[in-house]
């Protein structure tokens, strides 16, 4: 189907976060495609009202209205994502988080819009406790991600369908975001969901790495640890969000591209 409108929800990861930057934005999987969307459709129109840090429940009270605000009716596209952020946090209930996202869902799919969900990565490559628990919380938000897309019938794109996502090679240096190889990836799969054309070689792993020195593997995890791991753990302190004061990229419908 050729939507007119594509409207995107949700917080670091449907914002674009850590793509190649374009005017001042992150690009994303989700402008890369919308990008070929537009191809589809003469009037086609894209809303991004995702925002990094979100928790799903700011993502419902913040973006959802205005989402359904938007949607003219079978033609439109939402996307929805959320609940990374929250399964990050100590306190994480996973029966709110669960249940908060399936009623957005649901309140999304009454619009008459078509629903895209997203599964998260559980297995991310890294090792250790943090992995552990990691993969144990998404495996558990992931089947509650599933049951409520099977039960409104959404398109859902699943990143654990192909293991070789697990390499770390897809993510930025901060190893939680993806980088531009990831986000084309992501992109690629999604259009292969949507029917549109896509690049077939999205499923071919990258070759095999080279081994790093251990010197300069622990080099890079100091780095990481101060400019990135040290920085979040102090905004989860003093309860601030990377999304603190940040807008969306496009809030109202653009004609794109732009």
């Amino acid at each position: 189907m050729a939507y007119q409108r594509f409207i995107v929800c949700g917080d670091s990861y449907s914002e674009g976060m850590t793509d190649e930057v374009i005017d001042g934005k992150y690009r994303g999987w989700a402008d890369r495609v919308a990008d070929e969307m537009a191809k589809a459709h003469a009037d086609f129109t894209y809303v991004n009202l995702a925002v990094r840090g979100k928790l799903i429940g700011q993502v419902v009270e913040d973006q959802v209205p205005s989402a359904l605000a938007f949607v003219t009716g079978p033609d439109t596209l939402v996307s929805f994502h959320a609940g990374a952020n929250d399964a990050l946090r100590p306190g994480y209930q996973a029966h709110i988080a669960i249940g908060l996202y399936q009623e957005a869902v649901r309140l999304i799919a009454k619009s008459g819009a078509q629903v895209m969900l997203f599964t998260v990565l559980e297995r991310t490559g890294n090792k250790g406790k943090g992995a552990e628990i990691w993969e144990k919380r998404f495996s558990e938000f992931n089947k509650g991600v599933r049951a409520v897309g099977a039960e409104v019938g959404a398109i859902v794109v699943d990143a654990n369908e192909e293991r070789f996502f697990s390499d770390r090679r897809f993510l930025a240096f901060d190893r939680l975001h993806l980088n531009a190889i990831g986000h084309d990836r992501c992109a690629q799969a999604v259009k292969e969901k949507l029917g549109l054309p896509f690049d077939p070689a999205w499923r071919t792993p990258l070759q095999a790495a080279k081994k790093t020195p251990w010197v300069i593997e622990k080099a890079v995890t100091v780095a990481w640890f101060f400019v990135f791991a040290l920085p979040w753990i102090m905004r989860r302190i003093q309860g601030k969000s990377s999304g603190d004061g940040r807008s969306a990229k496009y809030p109202i419908p653009t004609a794109w591209p732009i």
